[in-house]
């Protein structure tokens, strides 16, 4: 049966292994910059297994997953080394510990300089893996947007985003239900999805303390657009 959040795929096609983009290691953590095409965990059916999580392990052998990225969002993931890491850093995503920002190219000049979208979001299962916004029995999320330009020219606007919740596809559908898509967002851009040969959203930077020190860390990857 598929479960909600779970990516749905008639055909994959990885980006080649040219080796990991290890941003940081230690014997706890390991944060690495994902590319954009690659799924983070395997994905259903035959073919589906190449991965940034089988990647890692094949380096790392004791590499779990804690957070996973769409398959068409780049940017930084932190993994666990070990099954007692996995649970404190999974702790600290459940209890909001760990603080995110993205970057993201949407259609149009966004008025407002910042704001909030909170909108509830639940799968939509007939198609899925799409969500959509539902009042009735969509669950909370809330995201905060910073415009960091805007470009006349191509009449769109670069946006840093802060998701407070971790709802699948959250960034995406908020964008999009603001009339703002993401450029290259091939299930929610509408006409902003052949703007871009690829979705223009990046993970760029990430922050939490360390689970075995307490040291407060943050790691940042620069957006390839």
């Amino acid at each position: 049966m598929q479960h909600p959040g779970e990516t749905v795929l008639t055909a994959y096609f990885p980006p080649p292994d040219l080796g990991l983009s290890v941003i940081h290691v230690d014997d706890a953590i390991i944060v690495v910059d994902k590319p954009a095409g690659l799924l983070s965990v395997p994905g259903r059916g035959a073919g589906m297994d190449d991965c940034l999580a089988s990647r890692v392990q094949a380096r790392f052998a004791d590499a779990l997953i804690v957070h996973r990225l769409d398959m068409s969002t780049s940017g930084l993931l932190v993994l666990a080394r070990g099954a007692e890491m996995h649970s404190l850093l999974s702790r600290f995503f459940r209890e909001r510990q760990i603080d995110k920002r993205y970057v993201a190219v949407v259609a149009g000049q966004m008025k407002e300089d910042s704001g909030e979208v909170n909108l509830p979001l639940i799968c939509d299962w007939p198609n899925r893996p799409r969500q959509i916004v539902d009042f009735t029995i969509g669950k909370p999320s809330l995201t905060r947007f910073r415009v960091v330009d805007r470009n006349a020219g191509r009449d769109t606007t670069r946006v840093e985003l802060e998701p407070v919740t971790g709802r699948s596809h959250q960034l995406r559908v908020h964008m999009a239900s603001l009339g703002h898509p993401i450029l290259g967002d091939d299930l929610y851009g509408g006409h902003a999805t052949a703007l871009a040969d690829r979705l223009l959203l990046h993970a760029m930077d990430l922050g939490f303390h360390h689970p075995v020190s307490g040291e407060a860390m943050q790691f940042h990857a620069a957006p390839p657009f």
